[in-house]
């Protein structure tokens, strides 16, 4: 083969050479790296009991506000039950005012009626001035009769009325504790651990299950005291995870965190600077697309 033909061939295979060397230099080219994490939470019972049903399964994908759960209730429904027959039969006790007053608003309106007849026969000289007396004193003690009815009656049913919010209180409260029965999900993500099975007695505050956040993944990787001037709050940077041992797959991210604290560098995190011995921590999120799993390395270009 003579030596034109090599320098064809070599001219024509040059940009596939300088475009493999460019798709594989993209990890030595990092200004730094570290490992995803997600924002994890354990769930924990609420109330005491049974667990009647438990859905939450390892690996499984769940939505905030998803019922994954019941635990035995029967008791505090048994008690709402006998607290609601309570507060009727206070409500039921309380003092009808308007039907106990009745007749002596009748007997005041009835005398009020001889006062005024008796008042005009006074004047006439029909009827002496004693009469008149004696119907105001008993219009007065009718009057009397009335406010003191009224005020026991008053005080009887404030009485009742406090009662049967006592018991509403009451009420709430186990309809509180019911709802507690019920296993909320609190979180959209995936299931890492389950803690429990179904048929297993629980009690308050005991761990159900661990679930994260993965479809929204950050990113703890390190810089060195020299980079700390090119980073800020909010930058958009270059994130890379490899795909295969050639290969590695491009993200968006944007730092949403930055250390005020210097450290010593991580065994297991490599910087740009090998021999660099304090390193600031940043936290750079990351949408996941399915790919990015918890632990697994990331690198990151800041320009």
């Amino acid at each position: 083969m003579n030596t034109n033909k090599l320098h064809f061939i070599f001219a024509a295979m040059l940009p596939l050479v300088l475009s493999l060397m460019s798709c594989g230099g993209s990890k030595n080219e990092s200004d730094a790296s570290g490992t995803f994490e997600a924002t994890e939470i354990i769930v924990s019972a609420e109330a005491a009991g049974k667990i009647l049903t438990f859905t939450a399964e390892e690996g499984t994908v769940l939505e905030a506000g998803q019922t994954v759960g019941v635990i035995d209730s029967m008791q505090l429904y048994l008690r709402k039950k006998q607290l609601l027959a309570n507060t009727k039969a206070v409500e039921s006790r309380r003092p009808e005012i308007g039907k106990q007053i009745a007749s002596l608003q009748q007997q005041i309106a009835t005398q009020k009626t001889e006062k005024r007849r008796f008042e005009n026969l006074v004047k006439a000289g029909a009827a002496n001035q004693k009469q008149l007396d004696d119907i105001n004193s008993g219009l007065a003690l009718l009057e009397r009769q009335l406010v003191a009815q009224q005020s026991s009656l008053s005080t009887s049913d404030r009485g009742l009325i406090e009662d049967a919010s006592a018991f509403k209180a009451q009420v709430d409260q186990l309809n509180d504790q019911l709802a507690k029965c019920r296993i909320v999900n609190p979180l959209s993500g995936t299931v890492l651990t389950k803690y429990v099975e179904p048929n297993e007695v629980t009690a308050q505050g005991k761990s159900l299950y661990k679930i994260a956040d993965t479809q929204h993944m950050k990113l703890r990787a390190y810089i060195t005291n020299a980079q700390l001037s090119q980073v800020k709050l909010g930058q958009a940077v270059k994130v890379y995870i490899d795909k295969d041992d050639n290969d590695s797959k491009e993200y968006s991210g944007k730092i949403e965190w930055i250390s005020d604290k210097a450290e010593f560098t991580p065994k297991t995190i490599q910087t740009k600077d090998e021999r660099a011995n304090l390193v600031y921590a940043v936290m750079i999120a990351v949408k996941n697309d399915g790919l990015i799993k918890i632990g697994m390395y990331g690198e990151v270009k800041l320009k």
